[in-house]
């Protein structure tokens, strides 16, 4: 058993605190990882305030992180002591009918307990002043150790700068692949990107490398305009400075509406409005966004009728085991922007900082 720290979540809506946890060996099929360096998202959030319909308590949060194998269980083949590895929150068995379907990167595996708060053997490996606590989206990164099935990791170059390629294990890979594999974004094509956070910079990114003309950026915060144009998008506007709809506003702005949209936010009234956006006959919308437990999404049939098509996309459909070393290689090969995403690097015991800079939009 390894004591170390990590930032417990006792119950929804208090902040984080950092606590001396102990953190069990793995059991068979599991891995130990020495996590190196850890991001904060938006879900990790989501959870924390206690909106999250399949929310535990208490948990040790986390889902986008770096690190080294620390030592691993009976039967584990794909990596081992001394790797360099990025934790996954979608794992990838190469078994079950959704990996073998190429359709898809949704692997089932371990789906049940994993959204239990569990490991796939329905325990915890985490214990603290003698409570049990719960796995958060089989990663659990917000802590200096944690324990992942072995198909909830990816083995990378060990070159790679831990406190950049964190980012990969969630933001960056979910906006990225958004374009390049959901939407399929073409050359020459015109996007709206709803949203310029993290995962909205990631789909910007995708829509230019994958050779988009126009990339439209739509945020109320004018203070990520400059870092939206670094990454690609030619113009930004606000939803506030017409009295208009968004979605008319587009319309008239590109000849009938965009090839391509993509909701980062969450928002189910901004989905409608990335929909609606959309040129008649051939539009596409991507929801990216996670919005709260119950919400629903309306528009009018008529919209889906004309030619409009509405996708979802997880994970920017990238199958993870696979894919996620390809990514930190197209990093370190320069093809993909990592480094520019990160604005603030902080010690571990000021996490809740780093959510309050998240909140604040900084």
């Amino acid at each position: 058993v390894i004591k170390c720290k990590a930032a417990v979540a006792w119950e929804a809506g208090k902040p984080l605190s950092i606590e001396e946890v102990e953190v069990a060996p793995p059991k068979a099929h599991e891995v130990r990882i020495k996590i190196v360096a850890t991001a904060v998202c938006h879900t990790d959030a989501y959870t924390l305030s206690g909106a999250d319909p399949e929310g535990c308590f208490p948990v040790i949060l986390g889902h986008e992180g770096a690190g080294i194998v620390e030592s691993v269980g009976e039967g584990v083949t794909k990596v081992k002591k001394g790797d360099t590895v990025i934790p996954l929150y979608i794992p990838q068995c190469g078994e079950c009918k959704f990996c073998k379907n190429p359709k898809t990167n949704l692997c089932q595996k371990i789906r049940i307990t994993q959204g239990k708060g569990f490991m796939p053997d329905g325990t915890s490996r985490f214990t603290c002043k003698g409570k049990q606590i719960y796995h958060f989206m089989g990663t659990s990164t917000f802590s200096e150790y944690t324990v992942v099935a072995d198909i909830s990791v990816a083995k990378i170059d060990a070159a790679a700068p831990l406190d950049k390629v964190c980012l990969l294990g969630c933001g960056i890979s979910t906006g990225y692949g958004a374009a390049v594999n959901t939407a399929k974004v073409e050359p020459g094509s015109t996007c709206a990107v709803f949203g310029l956070g993290g995962v909205g910079l990631a789909v910007i990114m995708g829509c230019k490398i994958a050779g988009a003309s126009r990339i439209i950026g739509i945020d109320i915060n004018k203070d990520k305009y400059a870092k939206a144009k670094e990454f690609g998008a030619t113009e930004c506007i606000s939803p506030q400075d017409s009295k208009k709809p968004i979605q008319e506003v587009l319309v008239e702005m590109t000849d009938g509406g965009v090839d391509y949209s993509f909701e980062c936010i969450g928002n189910v009234g901004v989905m409608r409005a990335a929909l609606e956006a959309c040129h008649k006959g051939w539009g596409l919308s991507v929801i990216v966004g996670v919005a709260a437990a119950g919400q629903e999404i309306a528009t009018r049939p008529f919209q889906l009728v004309t030619g409009r098509t509405w996708k979802g996309t997880a994970f920017g459909g990238w199958k993870s085991v696979d894919n996620v070393p390809k990514l930190v290689t197209e990093y370190m090969s320069k093809k993909i922007k990592v480094d520019e995403f990160v604005t603030h690097t902080l010690p571990f015991d000021k996490i809740n900082e780093a959510f309050e800079l998240m909140h604040s939009g900084k």
